[in-house]
């Protein structure tokens, strides 16, 4: 058999390319003939930097020091592609690895701000090769973020002056957004020729009961929703040439309407992420892949990476097979070869989390016992 591998990252216990070399250890010990091919996939939140570096030749890791999510700084990294036939000279940041809820120390839901992802992306603007060309696309990765602040970090650190009634910089983080007076662009960064472009991973709008601080607030400890949404609003109503209405305006806390207000637009991550590791071609002469994420819900099928690996494994007519750390009783399970959760293999979902390499090899041995 040819099995594709191209799960997503399981959030917080196993990277991508992690759960592909657990899978295919499973999988081969029971069928070691097999050929098994790696596709780690993201969809725009934690390990989409790990995918286009494996994925890309000749990918290089960009290191870059910023201000964390809770203001202290953090040795970061984003990814530069080389330019091709079909792809302009680009720069990958991730939000995550610069913003990310997993960089806090002490949660601070109010305080928690995306200053450190607008400095890596203005660390990309700056750089320049040895002929002195600088990065001419932007590909701009959302998704595990630590805050709410509806991208004014981000905004920040690349030009924009937020300012309160006597003319002073607002706080930064949640708690600066109802002191604000004043969104001034003018001294915003310019982007690349090729523009940029938002790689998420969720289709919420900015404000609502699918907005931003509603679905996503709780996640992060924002205690009171209505307030949240409140103050995200009143940032909306001072950038006016942005619709908070916009599909994916609210991914990772509103910074996705941050980066639109900066001229950004939004794209499928899990779909770019595709084209980039080229999955179609690796599906073609398939008989099986195996996707998968930490918890596969409802959600899943708003654009996250195991809804297209399905997507194109129904073009190529290959079965799927899903691996997840968890399983809603929602979850999107019709027309799949299989599911296997780990915490069921486990015991419980704490046991599997702790142990996610391990488990992750149970279960690419199970699917190789029942699909092979």
């Amino acid at each position: 058999m040819r099995v594709v591998l191209a799960p997503d990252s399981f959030k917080g216990s196993a990277s991508a390319v992690e759960v592909v070399a657990a899978l295919a250890r499973g999988w081969a010990s029971v069928r070691p003939d097999d050929e098994l091919v790696a596709r780690p996939m993201a969809d725009g939140g934690e390990g989409t930097l790990d995918a286009f570096e494996v994925a890309v030749p000749d990918a290089r890791r960009m290191p870059v020091r910023v201000t964390g999510p809770d203001s202290r700084p953090v040795d970061a990294h984003w990814v530069l592609l080389p330019a091709t036939a079909t792809r302009p000279t680009t720069a990958v940041v991730e939000l995550a690895a610069t913003s990310g809820i997993t960089l806090l120390e002490h949660p601070a839901p109010d305080d928690a701000h995306t200053l450190g992802f607008g400095e890596a992306i203005a660390a990309a603007l700056d750089h320049r090769d040895a002929a002195g060309r600088g990065v001419e696309q932007l590909l701009l990765a959302l998704g595990g973020s630590s805050s709410t602040d509806g991208g004014a970090g981000a905004l920040r650190a690349l030009g924009a002056r937020l300012l309160d009634a006597a003319g002073d910089p607002v706080p930064l983080g949640l708690r600066g957004l109802d002191s604000l007076a004043t969104v001034d662009l003018s001294g915003l960064r310019a982007l690349p020729p090729g523009g940029a472009v938002i790689l998420g991973d969720v289709d919420n709008p900015l404000l609502g009961a699918r907005g931003a601080a509603a679905v996503f607030g709780p996640q992060k400890g924002v205690v009171d929703i209505d307030g949240a949404d409140a103050a995200l609003a009143h940032l909306a109503s001072l950038l006016p040439h942005v619709d908070a209405a916009t599909p994916g305006a609210g991914a990772a806390g509103g910074a996705g309407f941050g980066l639109l207000a900066a001229g950004a637009v939004m794209a499928s991550g899990s779909r770019r992420i595709a084209e980039a590791v080229a999955l179609a071609s690796a599906l073609a002469s398939a008989d099986l892949v195996i996707t998968g994420e930490g918890r596969f819900d409802a959600q899943t099928a708003a654009g996250k990476a195991p809804a297209e690996v399905a997507r194109l494994a129904a073009d190529a007519g290959v079965p799927v097979a899903v691996v997840a750390g968890s399983v809603g009783s929602s979850a999107p399970a019709e027309g799949l070869a299989a599911i296997v959760e780990l915490a069921a293999l486990a015991g419980g979902s704490a046991a599997a989390i702790a142990r996610a390499e391990h488990w992750l090899e149970h279960a690419g041995a199970e699917l190789a016992g029942r699909l092979g």
